[in-house]
């Protein structure tokens, strides 16, 4: 009996060290806060997400494992606080995504998101270089049709690329990461 609860005792104590990880020493730990003064110039989604973009980028499984990579075609345009961003990806197993998300950029920084393969509404923030989004989003049929909890952070980079970096949970369990980067497609 006394075993039985040393093992309870053991994997309570391992839950509580693991979320206090996730939430404090890992990716969701971050705050737009923790951004707003670092020095260098501000991501301004008006200026280095709009016009033609490309993007290179992976996705990981649940293992880490890479289980797909992917490059894709973008364009975004704004009208004063108003965007649209047309997205259009090729993955590794030849297959083809297009979303089409609509933008809104508060005065203050803060971001309103829409795209059809988005419940609700994303909300987010611009703070010095990074700009954060959350959102919920659902998976194609194909995929399982799963709705997942996404955190999507975009870092500028001194020299204009922007190095994004998402995570997409389940029941608060991470079953997905994204890295990729974005920069302006050269005009031929």
């Amino acid at each position: 009996m006394e075993a039985l609860y040393y093992i309870a005792l053991g994997s309570a104590l391992m839950l509580i060290l693991g979320y206090l990880k996730m939430r404090y020493l890992d990716f969701p730990a971050q705050r737009p806060e923790d951004y707003g003064n670092e020095n260098g110039e501000a991501f301004d989604l008006r200026r280095h997400l709009n016009g033609p973009i490309v993007c290179d980028g992976v996705i990981y499984g649940p293992t880490g494992r890479v289980t797909s990579r992917f490059v894709g075609e973008f364009e975004a345009q704004w009208d004063g606080n108003k965007g649209v961003m047309k997205e259009r990806f090729e993955y590794s197993d030849g297959s083809v995504q297009n979303r089409e998300w609509t933008l809104s950029l508060g005065n203050d920084g803060n971001i309103r998101a829409t795209a059809p393969d988005v419940v609700g509404e994303g909300s987010g923030v611009q703070s010095g270089p990074t700009v954060q989004l959350r959102y919920r989003i659902r998976l194609p049929e194909d995929a399982g049709g799963h709705v997942l909890d996404t955190t999507d952070w975009m870092y500028l980079a001194p020299n204009g690329t922007i190095v994004n970096r998402s995570q997409f949970r389940k029941f608060g369990i991470k079953v997905a990461e994204l890295v990729a980067t974005m920069r302006r497609k050269e005009q031929a």
